[in-house]
């Protein structure tokens, strides 16, 4: 295996990775939309505790795929965005969702 196929292979590892942890995916499919307020995003991840939302939350900030921001209310409010790398997993999905569709059909 040359070196840009081990980095590819690393690369890819790390985002399947990122993605095998469970709500991660429904966090950057539901924020897809737009920023929302941690409760907003909470009732949108149905069944999701708001310990494994905050952890998750952090993790994806720690990536650089959304980004906190407190706003300037009171009480304090804190809302959720995608950065331009977290808006490229719809990317993701539609590519995936076109390989799903291929691969379901029957063979020729």
């Amino acid at each position: 295996m040359d070196a840009r196929e081990t980095a590819s292979c690393q690369l890819f590892r790390m985002a399947i990775d990122l993605l095998a942890k469970p709500w991660t995916g429904r966090i950057l499919w539901i924020l897809q939309d737009g920023p929302l307020r941690f409760n907003e995003l909470a009732a949108q991840v149905d069944g999701i505790g708001e310990k494994v939302l905050s952890a998750r939350l952090k993790e994806l900030e720690c990536q650089g795929l959304l980004v906190r921001r407190v706003l300037p209310t009171t009480p304090v409010k804190v809302e959720y965005e995608l950065t331009c790398k977290g808006r490229g997993f719809r990317q993701v999905v539609e590519a995936v969702t076109r390989w799903g569709e291929q691969i379901s059909l029957p063979p020729a």
